[in-house]
């Protein structure tokens, strides 16, 4: 009876240790690439992030030197654009798939929305180019922005549901014995409690776009120069680092690495925001 006690208890541990054993390699799979990836760009792209690279329009071609201030700029630009546009209609959409419409409307803008999340990037790109810049005639800031914010759209409503759905049902109660109209209810209480869940969901939304090329070689084309309208092409980072990185010049090379430097850093920088932000998630809306 002892020794059998004694077998399982043994045979317990040599499976807890496995599992941890499994555990740790899979967790070691996941971070090896990308910590892979980061020193690469740091040694290859490290020595050309200086003040010039940040100051500077790109230099002609075949010339040393020069920078990405337009590129970075330019990045903004159509980042506030699909903002603009993006950031509305998901929390919107997000909010009435959690607090209004039927079970069964519901279900179908899910799985639309789903659906359009799981779509290439490109294909948006190519759909604004047949909708937008075709029909007007040019490359634009505009036509980018709009691609963007039709990838950040079904990410915002999908995590802005999520997160309202969240809110206690007491909450909406209290205020609507206490005579609060259903809207205001809506806003001041519930989107206010679900406010650090909603803002997580847009910045991951606009983490996500800040690295497109795609749909920015159909709309927005790209410009070595500073765009002065934006119904005229324009220049962003990813469009940058991808022309430099298919040009047969070193220096080009060089630019592009440290364009993906920052550009990763970056993205690194929003998830860091969003994990703060999410560290006090839980505590706040329940």
């Amino acid at each position: 009876m002892h020794f059998e006690r004694a077998h399982r208890h043994t045979w317990r541990k040599i499976k807890s240790g496995l599992a941890s054993t499994i555990a740790f390699v899979s967790a070691l799979l996941v971070i090896t690439p990308l910590s892979l990836v980061f020193f690469h760009l740091v040694v290859n792209g490290a020595g050309s992030v200086n003040w010039d690279f940040f100051t500077k329009l790109p230099a002609p071609v075949g010339a040393a030197g020069g920078g990405m201030v337009n590129a970075i700029v330019g990045s903004l630009e159509l980042l506030a654009l699909a903002g603009a546009i993006g950031i509305p209609v998901g929390v919107l959409g997000g909010v009435y798939l959690a607090e209004y419409g039927s079970a069964r409307i519901n279900s179908v803008l899910r799985f639309l929305a789903d659906v359009l999340n799981g779509i290439p990037s490109i294909t948006w790109g190519v759909v604004v180019y047949g909708l937008v810049v075709l029909r007007f005639k040019g490359f634009s800031a505009y036509a980018g922005g709009l691609a963007l914010s039709l990838i950040m759209i079904p990410l915002i409503l999908r995590t802005t549901e999520e997160v309202v759905l969240l809110v206690p049902n007491g909450y909406r109660e209290a205020s609507l014995a206490l005579g609060v109209s259903r809207w205001k209810t809506i806003v001041h209480i519930v989107m206010k409690t679900a406010s650090k869940g909603i803002i997580t969901g847009i910045l991951l939304a606009l983490a996500r776009v800040g690295g497109e090329t795609a749909p920015l070689l159909f709309t927005a084309f790209g410009n070595r120069f500073w765009n002065h309208s934006l119904s005229q092409p324009i220049a962003a980072l990813p469009l940058q680092i991808f022309t430099y990185a298919i040009s047969p010049y070193d220096d080009w090379h060089r630019q592009a690495w440290a364009g993906a430097l920052v550009l990763v850093t970056g993205v690194f920088c929003v998830n860091v925001i969003v994990r703060i932000l999410t560290r006090g998630r839980a505590a706040s809306v329940v």
